[in-house]
Formats: C-alpha cells, sequence, structure tokens
C-alpha cells in the first residue's frame, strides 16, 4: 500500500493569504485528530483479535495496533493523531476506516475530514426500491439477496445470511461475494465447485467494468482485490470475460449438508445495476435442507 506524505506545510496563514486558508486546514486536521483518537479508544482489543495484556493503560487500542491493522506505517499515523500537515489518499483512509470499525457515518465523516472524496460512498449501495426487504422475508426459507454489479450484496434474507457462512457477522463493507469467494475460509468451505465459480465471477467483473473505468468505487474494489488476493490477480491477468447467466449452483451448508439451487436473477432497473437472486431448491432434499436451516436460524434467535 502506497501513502502520499506530501510537503509540509506551516500552520499559520501566510501574511498575503487573505482568506486565511491555513487556519481553516488547521482547523479541519485537529478535528480529524480528535476523531480519530475517539474512535481508536473506543474499540476493545479483544474486538479485533488482539490479547488485552496486563500492562495495557490506552483504552482501547494503541497507535501502533491501528497503524498494523490497517498497515499503515507507525510513524506516519501517529502523525495524523497529531493533526500534522500530511496528505492522506483515500485508500489509506478506506484502511483506517475498516481498522477502526466505522459505520457508514463515521466513514462519510473520516473522508469529509480529510478533504478526500469516498471511492465507495454509502449512499451508491444502500438505495433500494420500497419493499424489497419485504419480498426477500417472502421469499424464505428460498435464499435470496439484491447485489449490485460490483458483487456487493445490499440486501439478503435470512437463509441466504447462512448460507455459506455467518453474513451478519461480516462488515457491511465487506460484504461483497467476489471479495468473500477469494478471502474468506467459510465462503470457500461451502463452495465445491468453488475454482470454476470464481473464474466466473472475475471474467463478469471484468465485463461490468468496462462501462465503470473511471469510476473510484470500482477501481478501488479491484485494487483491493488485486493487492489481498493472489489467485484473483491471476485470474485478472487472463483478461477473460463474460455475462452473467442464470445457472445451477451447489453449496456444502454447515449445518444441512449439500444444498443445490437453480438461480434466478431479475434487475430491478432499466441498466445492469442492483439484482433479485433467487435460490429455487432443485430437488426435494434441498427443499428439506433450506427448511430446517431456516428452522436452525429461528430457533437460535
Amino acid at each position: 500500500m502506497s501513502v502520499s506524505t506530501g510537503t509540509a506545510r506551516p500552520d499559520p496563514a501566510r501574511p498575503d493569504d487573505p482568506e486565511g486558508s491555513a487556519p481553516a486546514d488547521s482547523v479541519r486536521r485537529e478535528e480529524l485528530a480528535a476523531f480519530l483518537r475517539s474512535r481508536r479508544e473506543r474499540i476493545r482489543p479483544e474486538q479485533v483479535g488482539l490479547p488485552r495484556g496486563p500492562r495495557r493503560r490506552t483504552p482501547g487500542l494503541r497507535r501502533e495496533e491501528v497503524a498494523h491493522l490497517s498497515t499503515v506505517g507507525v510513524t506516519w499515523y501517529t502523525w495524523l493523531e497529531q493533526a500534522r500537515d500530511i496528505q492522506v489518499s483515500a485508500q489509506v483512509l478506506d484502511s483506517l476506516s475498516r481498522a477502526l470499525m466505522l459505520d457508514s457515518s463515521e466513514r462519510a465523516h473520516l473522508f469529509a475530514l480529510a478533504a478526500t472524496a469516498d471511492p465507495t460512498p454509502a449512499s451508491e449501495t444502500t438505495v433500494l426500491p420500497p419493499g424489497i426487504g419485504r419480498l426477500l422475508t417472502q421469499l424464505e426459507p428460498f435464499p435470496a439477496c439484491v447485489q449490485n454489479a460490483r458483487y456487493d450484496i445490499l440486501a439478503h434474507n435470512r437463509t441466504y445470511g447462512r448460507l455459506l457462512g455467518d453474513l451478519d457477522a461480516i462488515a457491511p463493507e465487506d460484504r461483497n461475494c467476489m471479495w468473500l469467494a477469494f478471502t474468506d475460509p467459510d465462503w470457500a468451505a461451502a463452495m465445491p465447485d468453488r475454482q470454476e465459480t470464481i473464474r466466473l465471477m472475475t471474467a463478469r467483473f471484468r465485463s461490468r467494468m468496462a462501462e465503470h473505468l473511471a469510476e473510484p468505487a470500482w477501481k478501488a474494489l479491484l485494487k483491493r482485490m488485486e493487492h489481498s488476493s493472489p489467485e484473483f490477480r491471476e485470474l485478472w491477468e487472463r483478461h477473460e470475460v463474460a455475462r452473467a447467466v442464470d445457472r445451477t449452483k451447489r453449496f456444502r451448508n454447515a449445518h444441512v449438508g449439500m444444498l443445490s439451487f437453480s438461480y434466478h436473477g431479475l434487475w430491478l432497473g432499466p441498466a445492469e445495476g442492483a439484482r433479485l437472486g433467487t435460490y429455487v431448491p432443485s430437488d426435494a432434499e434441498t427443499q428439506r435442507g433450506v427448511e430446517r436451516l431456516l428452522e436452525l436460524i429461528v430457533e437460535g434467535g
């Protein structure tokens, strides 16, 4: 991950600066520093898989722990919390947002304080036609979800949420089918046809991206996939393309065993954007399996 530290500038406004932009920048940096500290201090080490240790006095996480979780240099992150005049990229802000477990409002605030455009704004992935949530519930026990063309999961019902793992336990910004298929062990274990599936997903993503080459959200996802998955990089370099087609899909569910579905996708708009995908059982065994899966979900609260 590359970061741009820029060139330091003095905080006070220059005498020939009638607008006083430097003081305004200084205030913004101070607000950013205070916000980062407050978000860091609220996170318990156990929440991110770190030991608390007997000598911990710092509330929440230490600076070096945030730097490690977000793959940012400790000195550079320390400068951010000290309100130093450094420039921060959208990629680094995205990493910090994930490391600090920010919700959509907090993430938007972080990018606003950094005066940087968010490549994946929440408004882009959360606006759905009215009634979609009720429709997803009515489709149960059939697993169903809504995705956009980038494979972001925008909404899902309970059976889909437990089809390949515990989707509700995954951070909202990580709920992307392609990301999970390449990086999540539970999803990998649940996909008996994984190699062919990830090949087709990569080919479809390349085909769809041709119309979104200049869009920050698409570029950010591509960069994240290339950075995190050697498998994805190898497939991406093949330059294969494919269009989405409905077909049979199989999953090995951890609770009810092998399930086989006929997948049906319905676009929710005139263009290839949000899509309602429904998994219809292909046989009686799968029908019983999804019914049992929903029972287990209800029993578990």
